[in-house]
Formats: structure tokens, sequence, C-alpha cells
């Protein structure tokens, strides 16, 4: 019995995947061709592999015991590479980046630009994403690096992901912007219980940061609007309609007189993190060169937020 190690590994990414649409966007496939790379592993085998009885694609359980087989495979390949590009002394290949806006903006863009002077061998792709489904790619081999953001007390509470590893590279500081007309009563948190709040969703950084503020300073009000991105958030600001909590890094491109940052203490930070596939030898050499590249730039980041600031807590 011959197995072709390449339909090896379209079973393993349809094992990974949980089906064979999401499988064929992972490979660059179309859903009739891993079918039929299924098929004819299944001709070669002489077993079925996948349960066809259902709505939903499974695998059987000799499609289980061959998947398990092929992931051993796939780590034995990676290996190979990690050594080869060791012996090789050069980081090369492709390397998709997962990352939220503002992130994409002012690391990972600058990132690049780096790589591309250090590193020419390494092709970068960005993905816009976050979230549960940017770290379900991640697991599933759809992207290489993640970048996430969470508000600092949620970070410290969030166990461990299995499958993944990753490492805090940006504390980025909270800065509580109201409207240039407000700035002369705001003194205190508590001047601002009873006005109306711009929110971030409730899983961003932000917006478990307002949820924490509000606990913290008894406010009751439901936000009178909530928006994903930190350009709408501030033009609600601007125009007079509420309050926000922003990270610096959302007003780094922000002109003066737009809005007011209120000088108020303990607001806090979120906590930037990069994530990759856990392995027992680390991560691929080239992904370890990105998440490098990626920390060096967090880094200059950093210390411009903290000459900024004067070393002062957010």
């Amino acid at each position: 019995m011959d197995i072709d190690p390449r339909r090896l590994r379209v079973l393993h990414a349809v094992a990974v995947r949980g089906g064979v649409m999401d499988a064929a966007k992972l490979l660059h496939l179309t859903p009739s061709a891993v079918s039929q790379q299924i098929a004819q592993l299944e001709r070669e085998t002489g077993v079925a592999l996948l349960d066809r009885t259902h709505r939903r694609v499974e695998l059987t359980a000799a499609g289980r015991l061959l998947a398990a087989r092929a992931e051993r495979i796939e780590r034995e390949l990676q290996e190979a590479h990690r050594e080869l590009a060791a012996l090789a002394g050069r980081a090369a290949g492709r390397v998709v980046v997962a990352a939220f806006p503002t992130a994409v903006r002012h690391i990972v863009v600058p990132a690049i630009a780096r790589l591309a002077i250090e590193h020419p061998d390494i092709d970068i792709g960005v993905v816009d994403t976050e979230g549960a489904a940017a770290l379900r790619e991640l697991r599933t081999g759809g992207v290489d690096v993640l970048i996430t953001e969470q508000d600092s007390v949620a970070a410290a509470a969030r166990p461990p992901t299995a499958g993944v590893t990753g490492r805090p590279i940006l504390q980025d500081e909270y800065r509580i912007v109201v409207p240039p007309g407000w700035a002369a009563r705001v003194r205190t948190i508590a001047d601002l219980a009873d006005a109306p709040w711009v929110a971030a969703p409730p899983d961003s950084a932000c917006g478990q940061a307002l949820a924490r503020l509000s606990a913290e300073h008894a406010f009751t009000r439901t936000p009178a609007h909530v928006c994903m991105e930190f350009p709408a958030v501030l033009a609600l600001v601007e125009a007079g309609l509420g309050a926000a909590v922003v990270p610096l890094l959302a007003l780094a491109d922000v002109s003066p007189g737009r809005v007011a940052t209120a000088g108020l203490p303990g607001v806090g930070h979120r906590v930037v993190s990069t994530f990759h596939r856990a392995g027992t030898a680390g991560p691929e050499p080239v992904v370890g060169v990105v998440t490098a590249a990626l920390g060096e730039v967090a880094a200059v980041l950093a210390l411009a937020n903290s000459r900024a600031t004067g070393g002062r807590p957010g």
C-alpha cells in the first residue's frame, strides 16, 4: 500500500479545520480538489476516511488514526525546515500575521519595512482580524502569528491557551478623551459618571477597561454609542457626543485640538501580545524572526510612550 504524503497533508488539514470547506481555504485549493485528494487517499489505503452520511463531513476511526500520523509527519517536516534554516543561516518563507487595526498600522507595517531590509527572503501577509476567530485561525494553521490586545486586568486572569504560546510586547496606556468643551469641568473620573460614553465592543480591551472603570466608579448608564474603530470613536468624541477610553496608539496621529485628553490617573493599560503555535523546539525560525521584529518595534513604541508621559503610569 503506497500512500502519497501530499494527500496526508490534505487529510490533516480536514482534521484540524473541521471540514472540507475550511481545509480548502487553508490549502488554497477548491473544495472539489480536496474531496478528490481524500477520495484518492481512500483508494490508496482501502478504507473510508470520511463519514459522508451526516450533513457535516466527519473523519472515521481510520481517518482519525491516519490524521494523527499525518500530524506527526507535519511536525517532522517542520523540524526539518528548522534544521535546514539553521544550517543555511537565513530565514525565508511566507508568514501570515493577524492583528487588530492599530497594531497593523503602528507595529506590523514598521516591522515589515524592517524585515524587508534585514531578511528580504521573508514574505509577510497581513490579515485584519481578532478575537476567537483569529485564535482559531492561528491554532489551525490559517495564520502564523497573532497579535492580540486585552485589558491588563483581564490579561492577568487569562488562562493559557492550548496549542499556542505567546508573550506581551507592549503596555499601551489608556487615556480618557472628551470633547474639547468638556475639558475644564473634568477633574476626576467621577465627573464623567453621568456623561454619555462612546464605548468599544465589550470583548475588546477598551470595552473591558470601560466596564472595569464603571464598576470601580459606580457608572450605571448604558453607553450612548458603541464603535469598533478608533477613528469613529474619536469623531464622535470630537462632535461632543461622549467621552471614551482609548489607548495611546490610537492618539498617535490625532491632530491637536480635535479632542481633549483628561489627565486622570488610574485608568490603566492594555496588554498587546504576540502568539504563535506551540512547539517543543520553539517556533519555526522564520516565525521567530518575525515575532522578534514585532517585539523590537513595540519596544520603540514603549520608549516613545514613556518619554511622552514622563514615565508616569496611566
